[in-house]
């Protein structure tokens, strides 16, 4: 199955964490809830660690549609792996509900598909590689944000050695499993991935030089921004897809 169709509907999920409990959560995670979650028809895309905050969890996981999403969620959520291990993972957390319902904009060949590779359980292996992007907060879903970042964002990002792999929109739907809120908010993300901090160091320095970035992409996406766009540096977890 291809990304896009087994990835219509995505949950990206950013778990702030009790203080040191990080690696706790993650060997539960990686331990019990990608299969776990996966045997209800969902896909896990990718989970990490975020470089920049050692208490934060962030990953996706995606749906074929809205009802496959609230079959999933009920299916495991009310059922056996999450009665089992779900208290282990709640008392790592301090805060679970920064959740974002999207939408692909568009999926490269990099990202996971159903059948892309995946380590075994007890995989203990940290990838090098670094995935990163960005959050960005529109006013609207209508702003035509999407169309100023494939024309003006992308081809910066793409000569600074940041070549998008996903790119997501916000999915204006109601919530169909309100047990788990959704962030009320309008926003456009994206990933790429990179094969070592030196590698996304060396991104990160050419756009801080370059004056096409700094003069005239950097001003519009803050002018078309109602909050500060959240950067994301991510470690891949042992056992994560995307990587």
């Amino acid at each position: 199955m291809s990304a896009e169709k087994c990835c219509s509907v995505v949950d990206l999920r950013q778990y702030t964490l009790h203080p040191g409990r990080r690696d706790e959560l993650i060997r539960i995670f990686d331990e019990a809830f990608v299969e776990g979650q996966e045997q209800h028809g969902l896909h896990v895309s990718g989970q990490f660690r975020d470089l920049d905050d050692p208490d934060r969890f962030v990953w996706l996981r995606g749906f074929t549609d809205l009802p496959a999403r609230a079959a999933a969620l009920n299916g495991f959520y009310y059922g056996p792996v999450w009665k089992a291990r779900g208290g282990e993972a709640n008392a790592t957390m301090k805060d679970s509900d920064n959740a974002l319902l999207l939408r692909p904009i568009e999926l490269s060949a990099g990202y996971p598909k159903l059948d892309t590779d995946r380590p075994p359980i007890g995989a203990t292996e940290i990838p090098s590689s670094v995935v990163a992007g960005a959050v960005y907060h529109r006013g609207s879903a209508d702003d035509g944000f999407d169309e100023y970042f494939a024309d003006r964002i992308v081809p910066v990002l793409t000569g600074t050695g940041a070549t998008p792999v996903a790119t997501f929109e916000t999915l204006v739907a109601e919530n169909n499993f309100p047990a788990l809120p959704l962030r009320d908010e309008i926003v456009l993300a994206w990933f790429a991935t990179f094969p070592s901090d030196a590698a996304y160091a060396e991104h990160r320095r050419q756009l801080e030089f370059s004056a096409t970035w700094q003069h005239k992409v950097l001003p519009e996406i803050v002018c078309r921004s109602v909050a500060p766009p959240q950067q994301l540096q991510l470690r891949p977890t042992a056992r994560s897809q995307f990587r």
